[in-house]
């Protein structure tokens, strides 16, 4: 379709793409030949150039022909002359502009990292997180001389894991605010990348753009996208360079430099690759559990502030929401809000939001937690010999599930 509208060049970057991924492709090979005719200024076969009229005549395709090269020369500013071939740095150009930009720019180019504002303080409730937090990693990065005196080396990694909407990615941003260093957090697609290498590139200078900046909170989200198990990627040589990466490059942060904190999220701590929880990665894992009654108060009242209430009875929120993640929370007061907003509209008085609005919100908001917890459960008591995921057991077991 490419080569029919007269853009031999990104058609050439098209079939090259396919033939990095299939090399034996025959549709791709014989569309290559195809497009070499065609660039070198051979004749090509008949069945390219047929419109809905039939052939076009001899002089027409001369016409054509000489369409494009004016066109080639205006865009690339090259001079083809003939008998010399394809310009091979012309196309170049033109498929660096459309296929792969980010090449061009160089990833993590658009990212920049950002300082917190936010601190452990204005983490509601989770007082163990917190506790936990500042004992195993805050406290030996923020006191170097105490660190020296007892030989304690800085901490690797810190994994943060839980069921979704927990507030991993909150609490992260914190302890980014608790140290005064910058931020920056990496999603999946920041990394991975169809090209071959260029993935292990972006994950490199993900890590490079932390050292330019630190002290800094490398913040990997949905680590077990990217760190998985090499046992489950046998078929998928890519996915195990990438972790293979991370591997490196965890290992360099602690030799190389200080001033860069990673911390990992995920949702499935147990499908992580093995050698990224060993001492000096992802050394420590802490389990951030849905909010206990201190933080469900904390969250509602966020949740709430600028919106018209009446006799909302908090205590009763908070005990009714049990099991709730803060996502959970959100949607509950935006249904809540919703149900007021629906009423006062049907007999044309705004009103405030009341009880009677959370109840009606309660019938539709259920805790999203629920088949999280029945997977981990399932993980903690056939699967946990290393006593990884004790933390877990115990908080399972509060609950009755284990």
């Amino acid at each position: 379709m490419l080569l029919d509208e007269g853009h031999p060049a990104a058609a050439l970057a098209q079939c090259s793409a396919v033939l990095a991924q299939d090399g034996a492709n025959a549709e791709a090979l014989a569309l290559l030949s195809t497009l070499t005719s065609h660039l070198r200024g051979d004749p090509v076969s008949p069945g390219r150039e047929e419109t809905a009229q039939g052939k076009e005549t001899a002089e027409g395709k001369e016409a054509t022909r000489g369409r494009e090269t004016a066109r080639d020369k205006e865009a690339t500013g090259a001079e083809k002359t003939p008998n010399t071939g394809f310009d091979w740095r012309a196309a170049e150009k033109e498929v660096a502009g459309i296929v792969e930009p980010a090449l061009i720019e160089g990833p993590g180019a658009d990212h920049e990292t950002e300082r917190p504002d936010v601190t452990l303080a204005d983490v509601g409730g989770l007082e163990d997180v917190k506790r936990r937090l500042e004992m195993a990693f805050l406290l030996p990065m923020r006191n170097p001389e105490m660190r020296r005196l007892y030989g304690r080396s800085l901490p690797g990694g810190l994994l943060l894991y839980g069921p979704p909407g927990c507030g991993k990615t909150f609490v992260a941003r914190a302890v980014a605010g608790e140290l005064g260093a910058r931020f920056h957090a990496v999603a999946l697609d920041d990394v991975l990348d169809v090209w071959t290498g260029a993935s292990e590139r972006n994950l490199h200078e993900m890590f490079e753009i932390a050292r330019r900046n630190a002290p800094c909170v490398l913040f990997f989200d949905e680590i077990d996208a990217l760190g998985q198990k090499r046992a489950q990627l046998r078929s998928n040589a890519a996915m195990r360079g990438v972790v293979n990466q991370l591997l490196t490059e965890m290992d360099s942060v602690k030799s190389e430099n200080d001033g860069v904190f990673v911390l990992g999220a995920t949702n499935h701590p147990w499908d992580v690759d093995t050698g990224l929880l060993r001492p000096g990665r992802f050394d420590r894992l802490l389990l951030v559990a849905p909010p206990d009654a201190a933080a469900r108060d904390s969250i509602l009242r966020y949740h709430l502030r600028g919106r018209p209430l009446e006799g909302i009875e908090m205590a009763r929120l908070v005990e009714r929401s049990e099991h709730f993640s803060g996502a959970d929370l959100a949607h509950l007061c935006d249904t809540a809000a919703e149900q007021a907003m629906w009423d006062s509209v049907r007999t044309g008085r705004a009103r405030p939001i009341r009880m009677m609005d959370f109840e009606r919100a309660f019938e539709e908001v259920k805790p999203s937690s629920g088949p999280w917890l029945q997977d981990a459960r399932n993980v903690v008591m056939f699967a946990n010999s290393a006593g990884k995921f004790d933390e877990l057991l115990a908080y399972l077991r509060q609950r009755g599930m284990a």
